[in-house]
């Protein structure tokens, strides 16, 4: 009838780190449900530096999305993961796989159950905001080699499992990336214009990557399989 408005649309939350995946969710997320319809997420957990934040600041201004934050780093308080700013461990300038061989467990950035928290907050967070869908950015080359099991397909699975069922059927987390690697997702971000300019994905702060811890490395494999500079280390006037 004339005068009527349609029904909203469906809500996604998208957990936004700042990083290259997250990125690359959120502009898939407002590509297939519209800026209006998307929330950003992003998380303290008491993490060595601001940056990270500041550049998932910056994307969500750029793509119009609603953003909230949540502090979480009490919880983290008595971890000595070298990724937190309390810790004086040093961040390993090593891939994951060189971190991993002949290691037993995780590797020394794997905060306790990150993820798995993250999850849950976004979950009663997301229900709250009426969102149908929690979008996560967990890839390939997280969980290879164990590295972040919070990372995993089963990790995944059952978290989906566990949210569907808490939340009476109202609410599901899908990680399309899981399975894909960081060269594929940025092939995905790059016909989707993403602009990873604004990200950050190095573990320590200061003005330019270190270009040598984990990240650092993971992220520069993946742009030079796609035959392009990564632009977040184009000099800057």
């Amino acid at each position: 009838m004339a005068g009527e408005q349609a029904a909203p649309g469906p809500r996604a939350l998208v957990l936004c780190s700042g990083g290259v995946d997250s990125t690359t969710l959120l502009a898939r997320a407002v590509r297939d449900f519209g800026a209006d319809n998307v929330v950003a997420l992003s998380v303290s957990y008491g993490q060595r530096h601001a940056r990270e934040l500041d550049a998932a600041r910056a994307v969500a201004a750029h793509y119009g999305v609603e953003q909230r934050f949540l502090d979480l780093a009490a919880i983290f308080a008595d971890s000595d993961c070298s990724l937190l700013a309390h810790s004086d461990e040093p961040v390993p300038e090593a891939s994951y796989a060189e971190q991993l061989d002949g290691a037993e467990g995780v590797v020394s950035t794997y905060v306790p159950f990150r993820n798995g928290l993250f999850l849950s907050s976004a979950a009663s967070m997301a229900l709250s905001l009426g969102c149908s869908v929690v979008l996560y950015g967990a890839h390939h080359d997280d969980w290879a080699g164990s590295a972040y099991p919070d990372c995993s397909p089963a990790f995944v699975e059952a978290m989906a499992r566990a949210i569907a069922e808490g939340t009476g059927g109202e609410l599901r987390l899908e990680a399309p990336f899981v399975n894909e690697n960081k060269a594929a997702i940025v092939a995905e971000g790059l016909a989707l214009g993403v602009p990873y300019e604004l990200t950050w994905s190095c573990y320590e702060g200061g003005e330019h990557p270190c270009g040598a811890c984990a990240t650092c490395l993971d992220r520069a494999a993946a742009f030079a399989a796609n035959g392009v500079p990564d632009p977040a280390l184009a000099p800057r006037d």
